[in-house]
Protein backbone atom coordinates (compact mmCIF):
# COMPACT_ATOMS: atom_id res chain seq x y z
CA UNK A 1 0.00 0.00 0.00
CA UNK A 2 1.57 3.25 -1.12
CA UNK A 3 0.69 6.90 -1.66
CA UNK A 4 -2.39 8.53 -0.17
CA UNK A 5 -3.88 5.25 1.02
CA UNK A 6 -0.78 4.45 3.06
CA UNK A 7 -0.76 7.94 4.58
CA UNK A 8 -4.38 7.49 5.64
CA UNK A 9 -3.52 4.11 7.15
CA UNK A 10 -0.58 5.52 9.10
CA UNK A 11 -2.74 8.32 10.49
CA UNK A 12 -5.43 5.83 11.51
CA UNK A 13 -2.99 3.49 13.24
CA UNK A 14 -0.90 6.21 14.91
CA UNK A 15 -3.46 6.80 17.62
CA UNK A 16 -3.59 3.12 18.45
CA UNK A 17 0.21 2.82 18.56
CA UNK A 18 0.47 5.89 20.80
CA UNK A 19 -1.77 4.23 23.37
CA UNK A 20 -0.14 0.83 22.77
CA UNK A 21 3.40 2.07 23.51
CA UNK A 22 2.12 4.13 26.45
CA UNK A 23 0.60 0.99 27.99
CA UNK A 24 3.87 -0.90 27.49
CA UNK A 25 5.78 1.95 29.10
CA UNK A 26 3.47 2.01 32.12
CA UNK A 27 3.70 -1.79 32.36
CA UNK A 28 7.50 -1.65 32.62
CA UNK A 29 7.46 1.31 34.99
CA UNK A 30 5.10 -0.59 37.30
CA UNK A 31 7.43 -3.60 37.11
CA UNK A 32 10.41 -1.41 38.02
CA UNK A 33 8.52 0.15 40.94
CA UNK A 34 7.43 -3.28 42.20
CA UNK A 35 10.97 -4.66 42.10
CA UNK A 36 12.31 -1.59 43.89
CA UNK A 37 9.68 -1.54 46.63
CA UNK A 38 9.64 -5.29 47.23
CA UNK A 39 13.41 -5.56 47.39
CA UNK A 40 13.41 -8.23 44.67
CA UNK A 41 15.54 -6.23 42.26
CA UNK A 42 18.68 -8.16 41.42
CA UNK A 43 22.06 -6.50 41.07
CA UNK A 44 23.53 -6.75 37.57
CA UNK A 45 26.75 -4.73 37.46
CA UNK A 46 28.44 -1.71 39.02
CA UNK A 47 29.53 1.33 37.03
CA UNK A 48 33.29 1.81 37.31
CA UNK A 49 34.60 4.93 39.03
CA UNK A 50 31.08 5.98 40.04
CA UNK A 51 30.20 2.92 42.11
CA UNK A 52 26.54 3.01 41.10
CA UNK A 53 24.92 -0.45 41.17
CA UNK A 54 22.59 -1.20 38.26
CA UNK A 55 19.70 -3.50 39.13
CA UNK A 56 16.83 -5.04 37.19
CA UNK A 57 14.60 -2.22 38.46
CA UNK A 58 16.79 0.31 36.63
CA UNK A 59 16.67 -1.79 33.45
CA UNK A 60 12.87 -1.82 33.35
CA UNK A 61 12.80 1.86 34.24
CA UNK A 62 14.86 2.58 31.12
CA UNK A 63 12.72 0.22 29.02
CA UNK A 64 9.53 1.86 30.26
CA UNK A 65 10.89 5.30 29.40
CA UNK A 66 11.88 4.01 25.97
CA UNK A 67 8.33 2.80 25.27
CA UNK A 68 6.87 6.09 26.45
CA UNK A 69 9.20 7.87 24.01
CA UNK A 70 8.01 5.57 21.22
CA UNK A 71 4.43 6.45 22.10
CA UNK A 72 5.19 10.16 21.91
CA UNK A 73 6.97 9.68 18.59
CA UNK A 74 4.01 7.76 17.12
CA UNK A 75 1.60 10.71 17.26
CA UNK A 76 0.45 12.53 14.09
CA UNK A 77 1.76 9.88 11.70
CA UNK A 78 5.12 9.54 13.39
CA UNK A 79 4.65 5.77 13.51
CA UNK A 80 5.77 5.73 9.87
CA UNK A 81 9.40 5.84 10.99
CA UNK A 82 8.87 3.20 13.70
CA UNK A 83 8.55 0.20 11.43
CA UNK A 84 10.46 -2.79 10.17
CA UNK A 85 12.30 -1.90 6.93
CA UNK A 86 10.49 -3.01 3.79
CA UNK A 87 13.52 -5.00 2.64
CA UNK A 88 13.44 -7.07 5.84
CA UNK A 89 9.69 -7.67 5.46
CA UNK A 90 10.15 -8.81 1.86
CA UNK A 91 13.02 -11.06 2.93
CA UNK A 92 10.88 -12.64 5.67
CA UNK A 93 7.94 -13.21 3.31
CA UNK A 94 10.17 -14.76 0.64
CA UNK A 95 11.58 -17.30 3.08
CA UNK A 96 8.43 -18.01 5.03
CA UNK A 97 6.70 -21.25 4.15
CA UNK A 98 5.04 -24.22 5.86
CA UNK A 99 8.36 -26.05 6.26
CA UNK A 100 10.19 -22.97 7.59
CA UNK A 101 7.34 -22.18 9.96
CA UNK A 102 6.85 -25.70 11.36
CA UNK A 103 10.52 -26.67 11.60
CA UNK A 104 11.34 -23.26 13.06
CA UNK A 105 8.71 -23.66 15.80
CA UNK A 106 10.05 -27.13 16.60
CA UNK A 107 13.65 -25.89 16.81
CA UNK A 108 12.65 -22.98 19.04
CA UNK A 109 10.75 -25.26 21.42
CA UNK A 110 13.62 -27.76 21.49
CA UNK A 111 16.07 -24.97 22.32
CA UNK A 112 13.80 -23.63 25.06
CA UNK A 113 13.44 -27.11 26.56
CA UNK A 114 17.16 -27.88 26.55
CA UNK A 115 18.04 -24.47 28.00
CA UNK A 116 14.95 -24.21 30.22
CA UNK A 117 16.93 -23.13 33.28
CA UNK A 118 17.91 -19.99 31.38
CA UNK A 119 14.57 -19.21 29.74
CA UNK A 120 12.49 -19.61 32.92
CA UNK A 121 14.37 -16.78 34.62
CA UNK A 122 11.95 -13.87 35.16
CA UNK A 123 14.32 -11.32 33.60
CA UNK A 124 14.67 -13.46 30.47
CA UNK A 125 10.94 -14.08 30.17
CA UNK A 126 10.11 -10.39 30.72
CA UNK A 127 12.71 -9.42 28.12
CA UNK A 128 11.21 -11.88 25.62
CA UNK A 129 7.74 -10.45 26.29
CA UNK A 130 8.96 -6.90 25.68
CA UNK A 131 10.72 -7.91 22.47
CA UNK A 132 7.59 -9.70 21.22
CA UNK A 133 5.43 -6.68 22.01
CA UNK A 134 7.96 -4.36 20.35
CA UNK A 135 7.91 -6.58 17.26
CA UNK A 136 4.11 -6.37 17.27
CA UNK A 137 4.23 -2.57 17.47
CA UNK A 138 6.75 -2.18 14.65
CA UNK A 139 4.82 -4.66 12.51
CA UNK A 140 1.52 -2.83 13.01
CA UNK A 141 2.72 -0.14 10.61
CA UNK A 142 2.44 -2.70 7.81
CA UNK A 143 -1.12 -2.56 6.39
CA UNK A 144 -1.30 -6.27 5.58
CA UNK A 145 -0.06 -7.34 9.02
CA UNK A 146 -2.41 -4.92 10.77
CA UNK A 147 -5.40 -6.04 8.69
CA UNK A 148 -4.96 -9.64 9.84
CA UNK A 149 -3.99 -9.04 13.47
CA UNK A 150 -6.63 -6.36 14.13
CA UNK A 151 -9.47 -8.33 12.56
CA UNK A 152 -12.07 -8.73 15.35
CA UNK A 153 -12.07 -12.50 14.87
CA UNK A 154 -8.31 -12.66 15.38
CA UNK A 155 -7.82 -10.30 18.32
CA UNK A 156 -8.73 -12.98 20.92
CA UNK A 157 -6.32 -15.41 19.25
CA UNK A 158 -3.48 -12.90 19.59
CA UNK A 159 -4.33 -12.58 23.28
CA UNK A 160 -4.51 -16.37 23.55
CA UNK A 161 -0.96 -16.71 22.17
CA UNK A 162 0.45 -14.42 24.85
CA UNK A 163 -1.62 -16.05 27.61
CA UNK A 164 -0.50 -19.50 26.48
CA UNK A 165 3.11 -18.34 26.50
CA UNK A 166 2.72 -16.95 30.01
CA UNK A 167 1.16 -20.09 31.51
CA UNK A 168 3.65 -22.34 29.72
CA UNK A 169 6.46 -20.24 31.20
CA UNK A 170 4.83 -20.25 34.65
CA UNK A 171 4.55 -24.05 34.68
CA UNK A 172 8.13 -24.40 33.44
CA UNK A 173 9.40 -21.92 36.03
CA UNK A 174 7.78 -23.82 38.89
CA UNK A 175 8.91 -27.17 37.49
CA UNK A 176 12.55 -26.06 37.19
CA UNK A 177 12.44 -24.66 40.71
CA UNK A 178 11.07 -27.95 42.07
CA UNK A 179 13.69 -29.92 40.11
CA UNK A 180 16.43 -27.80 41.67
CA UNK A 181 14.95 -28.38 45.11
CA UNK A 182 14.84 -32.14 44.44
CA UNK A 183 18.56 -32.18 43.59
CA UNK A 184 19.22 -30.54 46.96
CA UNK A 185 17.05 -33.11 48.74
CA UNK A 186 14.30 -30.61 49.52
CA UNK A 187 10.55 -31.23 49.08
CA UNK A 188 8.64 -29.46 46.28
CA UNK A 189 7.17 -26.04 46.90
CA UNK A 190 3.63 -27.42 46.81
CA UNK A 191 4.30 -29.57 49.88
CA UNK A 192 5.85 -26.67 51.79
CA UNK A 193 2.96 -24.29 51.23
CA UNK A 194 0.13 -26.75 51.82
CA UNK A 195 -2.10 -24.65 54.04
CA UNK A 196 -5.69 -25.89 54.05
CA UNK A 197 -8.06 -23.57 52.18
CA UNK A 198 -11.79 -23.76 52.80
CA UNK A 199 -14.26 -23.71 49.94
CA UNK A 200 -16.39 -21.27 51.91
CA UNK A 201 -15.56 -18.45 52.18
CA UNK A 202 -12.08 -18.46 50.57
CA UNK A 203 -12.69 -20.21 47.24
CA UNK A 204 -16.20 -18.83 46.71
CA UNK A 205 -15.05 -15.23 47.32
CA UNK A 206 -12.15 -15.70 44.92
CA UNK A 207 -14.45 -17.09 42.23
CA UNK A 208 -16.92 -14.24 42.78
CA UNK A 209 -14.19 -11.62 42.36
CA UNK A 210 -12.91 -13.34 39.21
CA UNK A 211 -16.46 -13.49 37.81
CA UNK A 212 -16.99 -9.76 38.39
CA UNK A 213 -13.63 -8.81 36.87
CA UNK A 214 -14.13 -10.99 33.80
CA UNK A 215 -17.67 -9.66 33.31
CA UNK A 216 -16.31 -6.11 33.38
CA UNK A 217 -13.60 -7.03 30.88
CA UNK A 218 -16.17 -8.62 28.54
CA UNK A 219 -18.37 -5.52 28.76
CA UNK A 220 -15.49 -3.22 27.85
CA UNK A 221 -14.42 -5.65 25.13
CA UNK A 222 -17.93 -5.79 23.66
CA UNK A 223 -18.22 -1.98 23.62
CA UNK A 224 -14.75 -1.23 22.29
CA UNK A 225 -14.43 -3.98 19.67
CA UNK A 226 -16.94 -4.41 16.89
CA UNK A 227 -18.55 -7.85 16.78
CA UNK A 228 -17.27 -9.80 13.73
CA UNK A 229 -20.75 -10.28 12.24
CA UNK A 230 -21.03 -10.83 8.51
CA UNK A 231 -23.91 -10.94 6.08
CA UNK A 232 -26.34 -13.89 6.22
CA UNK A 233 -24.92 -17.13 4.89
CA UNK A 234 -25.60 -17.85 1.24
CA UNK A 235 -25.07 -21.08 -0.67
CA UNK A 236 -24.12 -19.13 -3.80
CA UNK A 237 -21.59 -16.84 -2.15
CA UNK A 238 -18.96 -18.19 0.22
CA UNK A 239 -16.10 -16.19 1.77
CA UNK A 240 -12.56 -16.77 0.54
CA UNK A 241 -10.93 -18.07 2.64
CA UNK A 242 -13.76 -19.92 4.35
CA UNK A 243 -12.46 -20.73 7.81
CA UNK A 244 -13.81 -22.73 10.70
CA UNK A 245 -13.89 -21.25 14.24
CA UNK A 246 -10.42 -20.87 15.67
CA UNK A 247 -10.69 -24.00 17.84
CA UNK A 248 -11.33 -26.09 14.71
CA UNK A 249 -8.61 -24.53 12.55
CA UNK A 250 -6.21 -27.31 13.51
CA UNK A 251 -8.66 -29.86 12.09
CA UNK A 252 -9.14 -27.73 8.98
CA UNK A 253 -5.38 -27.67 8.46
CA UNK A 254 -5.32 -31.46 8.78
CA UNK A 255 -7.81 -31.66 5.90
CA UNK A 256 -4.97 -30.54 3.62
CA UNK A 257 -3.12 -33.78 4.33
CA UNK A 258 -5.89 -36.31 5.10
CA UNK A 259 -9.35 -37.19 3.92
CA UNK A 260 -12.26 -35.76 5.98
CA UNK A 261 -12.97 -39.13 7.60
CA UNK A 262 -9.39 -39.27 8.84
CA UNK A 263 -8.87 -35.64 9.86
CA UNK A 264 -12.37 -35.06 11.19
CA UNK A 265 -13.26 -38.41 12.76
CA UNK A 266 -10.36 -40.81 13.26
CA UNK A 267 -7.65 -38.45 14.52
CA UNK A 268 -9.90 -36.55 17.00
CA UNK A 269 -11.20 -39.90 18.26
CA UNK A 270 -7.64 -41.14 18.72
CA UNK A 271 -6.82 -37.99 20.70
CA UNK A 272 -9.79 -38.60 23.00
CA UNK A 273 -8.89 -42.28 23.30
CA UNK A 274 -5.28 -41.40 24.07
CA UNK A 275 -6.33 -39.01 26.84
CA UNK A 276 -8.57 -41.71 28.31
CA UNK A 277 -5.70 -44.21 28.14
CA UNK A 278 -3.27 -42.04 30.12
CA UNK A 279 -4.23 -43.46 33.56
CA UNK A 280 -3.84 -46.96 32.12
CA UNK A 281 -0.43 -46.52 30.50
CA UNK A 282 1.12 -44.11 33.02
CA UNK A 283 3.16 -46.04 35.57
CA UNK A 284 5.26 -43.10 36.83
CA UNK A 285 3.80 -41.97 40.14
CA UNK A 286 6.12 -38.99 40.44
CA UNK A 287 4.89 -35.52 39.65
CA UNK A 288 1.43 -35.99 41.16
CA UNK A 289 0.37 -32.75 42.80
CA UNK A 290 3.48 -30.73 41.98
CA UNK A 291 5.30 -29.31 38.97
CA UNK A 292 8.31 -31.18 37.62
CA UNK A 293 10.08 -31.83 34.33
CA UNK A 294 13.10 -33.93 35.28
CA UNK A 295 10.94 -36.62 36.89
CA UNK A 296 8.55 -36.78 33.90
CA UNK A 297 10.57 -35.76 30.85
CA UNK A 298 8.91 -38.21 28.48
CA UNK A 299 5.37 -37.23 29.48
CA UNK A 300 6.23 -33.53 29.43
CA UNK A 301 7.86 -33.60 26.00
CA UNK A 302 5.09 -35.74 24.51
CA UNK A 303 2.39 -33.39 25.75
CA UNK A 304 4.21 -30.22 24.68
CA UNK A 305 4.88 -31.64 21.22
CA UNK A 306 1.32 -32.88 20.78
CA UNK A 307 -0.38 -29.77 22.14
CA UNK A 308 1.89 -26.87 21.21
CA UNK A 309 3.55 -28.12 18.02
CA UNK A 310 0.80 -30.30 16.53
CA UNK A 311 -2.23 -28.27 17.63
CA UNK A 312 -1.55 -24.66 18.66
CA UNK A 313 0.86 -24.00 15.79
CA UNK A 314 -1.73 -25.35 13.34
CA UNK A 315 -4.31 -22.93 14.78
CA UNK A 316 -1.87 -20.02 14.42
CA UNK A 317 -1.02 -21.11 10.88
CA UNK A 318 -4.67 -21.38 9.91
CA UNK A 319 -5.49 -17.99 11.44
CA UNK A 320 -2.65 -15.75 10.32
CA UNK A 321 -0.85 -17.54 7.48
CA UNK A 322 -3.62 -19.23 5.48
CA UNK A 323 -5.30 -16.82 3.08
CA UNK A 324 -7.50 -17.03 -0.03
CA UNK A 325 -7.74 -20.49 -1.59
CA UNK A 326 -6.01 -21.75 1.59
CA UNK A 327 -2.66 -20.63 0.17
CA UNK A 328 0.21 -19.92 2.54
CA UNK A 329 1.10 -16.23 2.98
CA UNK A 330 3.90 -14.51 4.88
CA UNK A 331 3.29 -12.16 7.81
CA UNK A 332 3.57 -9.05 5.61
CA UNK A 333 2.25 -10.48 2.36
CA UNK A 334 -0.94 -9.20 0.77
CA UNK A 335 -3.75 -11.75 0.72
CA UNK A 336 -4.19 -11.81 -3.03
CA UNK A 337 -7.07 -14.11 -4.10
CA UNK A 338 -5.42 -14.41 -7.54
CA UNK A 339 -2.29 -15.99 -6.12
CA UNK A 340 -1.67 -19.30 -7.86
CA UNK A 341 0.30 -22.01 -6.06
CA UNK A 342 1.31 -25.05 -8.07
CA UNK A 343 -0.32 -28.18 -6.61
CA UNK A 344 1.43 -31.16 -8.15
CA UNK A 345 0.47 -33.59 -5.42
CA UNK A 346 1.06 -37.21 -6.43
CA UNK A 347 -0.05 -40.46 -4.79
CA UNK A 348 2.55 -43.00 -3.69
CA UNK A 349 1.17 -45.58 -6.14
CA UNK A 350 1.81 -43.19 -9.02
CA UNK A 351 5.37 -42.62 -7.84
CA UNK A 352 5.88 -46.40 -7.77
CA UNK A 353 4.11 -47.60 -10.93
CA UNK A 354 4.48 -44.62 -13.25
CA UNK A 355 7.67 -42.83 -12.20
CA UNK A 356 9.70 -45.82 -11.00
CA UNK A 357 8.47 -48.74 -13.13
CA UNK A 358 7.40 -46.57 -16.10
CA UNK A 359 4.08 -48.32 -16.58
CA UNK A 360 0.45 -47.56 -15.90
CA UNK A 361 -1.12 -48.27 -12.56
CA UNK A 362 -3.01 -51.59 -12.41
CA UNK A 363 -6.66 -51.21 -13.35
CA UNK A 364 -9.40 -53.81 -13.47
CA UNK A 365 -10.86 -54.50 -16.94
CA UNK A 366 -14.22 -53.02 -17.78
CA UNK A 367 -17.11 -55.07 -16.43
CA UNK A 368 -15.02 -56.85 -13.81
CA UNK A 369 -16.66 -58.20 -10.69
CA UNK A 370 -16.38 -56.44 -7.36
CA UNK A 371 -13.97 -59.03 -6.05
CA UNK A 372 -11.64 -58.69 -9.04
CA UNK A 373 -11.78 -54.90 -8.84
CA UNK A 374 -10.76 -55.02 -5.18
CA UNK A 375 -7.83 -57.31 -6.05
CA UNK A 376 -6.59 -54.83 -8.65
CA UNK A 377 -6.96 -51.99 -6.15
CA UNK A 378 -4.94 -53.92 -3.57
CA UNK A 379 -2.25 -54.57 -6.18
CA UNK A 380 -2.19 -50.92 -7.16
CA UNK A 381 -1.89 -49.73 -3.55
CA UNK A 382 0.28 -52.65 -2.35
CA UNK A 383 3.33 -50.44 -1.73
CA UNK A 384 1.41 -48.01 0.49
CA UNK A 385 -0.40 -50.80 2.33
CA UNK A 386 2.84 -52.68 3.02
CA UNK A 387 4.56 -49.47 4.05
CA UNK A 388 1.87 -48.62 6.62
CA UNK A 389 1.64 -52.19 7.90
CA UNK A 390 5.42 -52.26 8.31
CA UNK A 391 5.34 -48.87 10.04
CA UNK A 392 2.86 -50.00 12.70
CA UNK A 393 4.05 -53.63 12.92
CA UNK A 394 7.82 -53.05 12.94
CA UNK A 395 7.77 -49.69 14.72
CA UNK A 396 7.08 -50.87 18.31
CA UNK A 397 9.70 -53.69 18.34
CA UNK A 398 12.23 -51.48 16.55
CA UNK A 399 11.80 -48.85 19.26
CA UNK A 400 12.56 -51.52 21.88
CA UNK A 401 15.56 -52.93 20.02
CA UNK A 402 17.27 -49.68 19.09
CA UNK A 403 16.32 -47.45 22.05
CA UNK A 404 17.36 -48.10 25.61
CA UNK A 405 14.64 -45.75 26.86
CA UNK A 406 11.80 -47.64 25.13
CA UNK A 407 13.39 -50.94 26.19
CA UNK A 408 13.04 -49.84 29.80
CA UNK A 409 9.48 -48.73 29.13
CA UNK A 410 8.63 -52.14 27.69
CA UNK A 411 10.04 -53.92 30.74
CA UNK A 412 8.16 -51.73 33.20
CA UNK A 413 4.88 -51.42 31.28
CA UNK A 414 4.44 -54.91 29.90
CA UNK A 415 3.37 -55.91 26.42
CA UNK A 416 -0.19 -54.57 26.34
CA UNK A 417 0.40 -51.13 27.80
CA UNK A 418 3.55 -50.68 25.74
CA UNK A 419 1.73 -51.55 22.50
CA UNK A 420 -1.00 -49.01 23.27
CA UNK A 421 1.57 -46.30 24.01
CA UNK A 422 3.83 -47.05 21.01
CA UNK A 423 0.96 -47.18 18.51
CA UNK A 424 -0.48 -43.92 19.82
CA UNK A 425 2.93 -42.29 19.40
CA UNK A 426 3.40 -43.73 15.92
CA UNK A 427 -0.03 -42.48 14.88
CA UNK A 428 0.75 -39.02 16.26
CA UNK A 429 4.07 -38.99 14.39
CA UNK A 430 2.27 -39.73 11.13
CA UNK A 431 0.86 -36.20 10.97
CA UNK A 432 4.23 -34.36 10.83
CA UNK A 433 5.58 -37.09 8.53
CA UNK A 434 2.62 -36.61 6.18
CA UNK A 435 2.96 -32.82 6.34
CA UNK A 436 6.67 -32.92 5.48
CA UNK A 437 6.02 -35.39 2.66
CA UNK A 438 3.39 -33.08 1.19
CA UNK A 439 5.63 -30.02 1.44
CA UNK A 440 8.86 -31.63 0.17
CA UNK A 441 8.07 -34.41 -2.33
CA UNK A 442 4.44 -33.46 -3.12
CA UNK A 443 3.13 -36.74 -1.72
CA UNK A 444 -0.67 -36.62 -1.53
CA UNK A 445 -1.77 -40.02 -0.23
CA UNK A 446 0.16 -43.08 0.88
CA UNK A 447 -2.91 -45.18 0.13
CA UNK A 448 -5.36 -43.80 -2.44
CA UNK A 449 -8.62 -45.70 -2.96
CA UNK A 450 -11.06 -43.05 -4.23
CA UNK A 451 -13.38 -45.82 -5.48
CA UNK A 452 -14.43 -46.43 -1.86
CA UNK A 453 -13.52 -42.98 -0.45
CA UNK A 454 -10.63 -44.54 1.46
CA UNK A 455 -7.52 -42.38 1.26
CA UNK A 456 -4.70 -42.18 3.76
Amino acid sequence: MHGANYEEFILSVSGFLTGYYACLGIMNLVAAFYLWRSGRAKSLFRFPFVGFMVTTAHIWLVVGTFFLALGAASTDGGARALSIPQSMRDWADARMGPVTYSVGILLVMTTVFLARKFFVKPIVAWSALNLALLFMGFSMTDPDFAAIVMKPDNVPIVAMIFLLGFFTWLGGHKAVENDDRATRGEPPLESVDNEKILVWPDLVYTELICMIVLTAILLVWGIGLQAPLEEPASSVKTPNPSKAPWYFLGLQEMLVYYDPWMAGVVLPSVVIFGLMAIPFIDFNKKGNGYYTISERKFAYCTFQFGFLVMWVTLIVMGTFLRGPNWNFFGFYETWDPHKVAALNNVDLSQYFWVDLLHQGRPKAPEGSSTGLTILYILKREAVGILLLLGYFAAGPPAMVIYSKFFRQLFVRMGFMRYMVLSNLMLLMALLPIKMLARWTVDLKYIISIPEYFLNF
